[in-house]
């Protein structure tokens, strides 16, 4: 885990920013992965919204957005930013882990790339790598859906995100689905590298911002301050690309043109909409399918719309 330095930057945001020139800010801990489909953790940080809204916030990074979910259990972290499945598995163990916003829906993002395979007709009998309980496993299950695919034809490897480019290079596995950077990485890194199919055809992927639901209620006033930095930060992203492109690059420590590359494959939301709820739904579904559903569980359990409501309440459509 990593704690990141704030470097406060002019910036332009719809919402009014509130000053907070009396008392120490409030502390908070937030944790999600390390790629800039989670920009505006990384943007409210870096472009000095946290901070602006009376808030002294750490960001803890780790392998992924969902892998980071689970330390919502018990309030290890206050806030954190992943997918789907993720989600739906820790509210399961932990009633209080909710989704109070989209944060981003990945609309060229995630793919499953071969190495020395051209189609997803030869990956038939080969290894493929899935990260478990993540975006990567909710993608995969729905391209087996919408291609008709027999799961029975491939063999899946839990691999982690970061480490999928190298398990590819070793031979430990044949492709991988999963989310960008690491398609991009390689096909720069690996020779005979391809896109065997993206996500734009099979599902919009969101990933979500979570809470945990105890601490947000005790602590109403500042969890309004960390979901209004949000949508600042979600908003400056919108209409300041370029400077936002270089302060995701800066907290990330990647090249600033990649980023900005990359940030055009998603959009960035921070609300609540139908297709947020039908997300939501089809990772219990799949989990379900799965009998990794220990307990039944449904939207209305793992979305939690009021902090949104509180501070935007016409960004909830739900």
């Amino acid at each position: 885990m990593n704690r990141r330095s704030i470097l406060a930057l002019p910036a332009v945001a719809a919402l009014p920013v509130p000053a907070f020139a009396q008392g120490a800010p409030t502390r908070v801990t937030i944790a999600t992965g390390v790629d800039p489909s989670f920009s505006p953790f990384y943007v409210a940080k870096e472009g000095g919204f946290f901070e602006r809204n009376g808030l002294d916030v750490t960001v803890n990074t780790g392998p992924s957005g969902s892998a980071m979910i689970a330390f919502l259990i018990g309030n290890q972290v206050n806030s954190a930013y992943g997918a789907e499945q993720a989600g739906v598995s820790a509210n399961v163990r932990d009633p209080n882990v909710v989704a109070v916003a989209e944060g981003t829906a990945l609309l060229r993002w995630i793919s499953v790339l071969g190495r020395n395979i051209r189609t997803m007709d030869e990956l038939k009998g080969k290894r493929v790598g899935v990260a478990r309980g993540t975006g990567s496993e909710t993608f995969w299950l729905s391209v087996v859906a919408k291609l008709n695919l027999n799961p029975a034809d491939y063999t899946i490897v839990n691999v982690e995100a970061p480490e999928m480019v190298a398990a590819l290079e070793r031979g430990n596995i044949d492709a991988f689905a999963v989310w960008e950077p690491w398609p991009t990485r390689a096909q720069r890194a690996i020779a005979n590298t391809h896109i065997l199919v993206n996500n734009e055809a099979i599902q919009i992927v969101r990933n979500y911002v979570y809470m945990n639901k105890a601490w947000a209620e005790q602590n109403r006033p500042t969890t309004e301050r960390l979901m209004r930095s949000l949508i600042q930060a979600q908003e400056f992203i919108e209409s300041n690309r370029d400077q936002a492109a270089q302060q995701v690059a800066r907290f990330l420590r990647q090249d600033r043109a990649l980023i900005a590359e990359l940030m055009t494959k998603v959009a960035f939301r921070m609300n609540l909409t139908a297709d947020s709820v039908a997300n939501i739904q089809l990772a219990i579904d799949q989990l379900r399918g799965m009998n990794r559903l220990d307990r039944a569980v449904t939207t209305n359990d793992v979305i939690w719309a009021d902090p949104l409501r509180w501070v935007a309440p016409d960004r909830v459509r739900i």
